[in-house]
């Protein structure tokens, strides 16, 4: 066996139904002890991974960039695809925003969240009507990017997301 027949293997990470690519990338590299620049380089990336993950899409992730990592990430490129904004839809890069209660039924960071259009957690799929939080309301620390998000709770005072949610406004619809 030839050296250049060696092909390392990684751990695979399913997404989540409308996970945000930060958030993704993020569970990803932690799986694999990766960091930014490790994903970046070995997919053939660089720089662009740490640019994803900080919500900068300009310019956009091109479809040979997405196919590039979506080999890497064992994923289809129309599943990355999924975790970036739609085509013309703007984004807020800061503050990063959370609904608690969302993320008590799915651990992630939602790309949605981020639209600048996005008001608070009243679309179709939501059913909790909440404002969305931008930072943690026990201390005031302001959210770090998804990408950094390991245990689900605030990184200064350790106040879980879930707990966020009786802190969420209600919205009229």
């Amino acid at each position: 066996m030839k050296t250049s027949d060696f092909q390392p293997w990684l751990f695979c990470v399913e997404p989540f139904e409308g996970e945000s690519i930060s958030h993704f990338l993020g569970r990803f590299r932690r799986a694999n002890e990766m960091t930014p620049n490790g994903l970046a380089k070995a997919a053939g990336l660089e720089g662009a991974i740490a640019r994803w993950e900080k919500f900068r899409f300009n310019p956009p992730p091109s479809r040979q960039q997405l196919e590039a990592l979506a080999v890497l990430v064992g994923l289809e490129a129309d599943r990355l695809v999924q975790m970036l904004p739609p085509v013309g839809v703007g984004m807020k890069m800061e503050p990063i925003r959370l609904c608690g209660a969302c993320y008590a039924q799915s651990p992630c960071h939602k790309i949605e969240w981020q639209f600048k259009s996005t008001q608070g957690c009243v679309g179709d799929s939501h059913r909790h009507k909440l404002s969305l939080l931008s930072e943690c309301p026990n201390c005031g620390a302001r959210f770090k990017i998804p990408a950094l998000w390991v245990d689900g709770w605030c990184h200064r005072c350790f106040l879980p997301f879930e707990e966020m949610t009786k802190h969420q406004k209600l919205i009229q619809v």
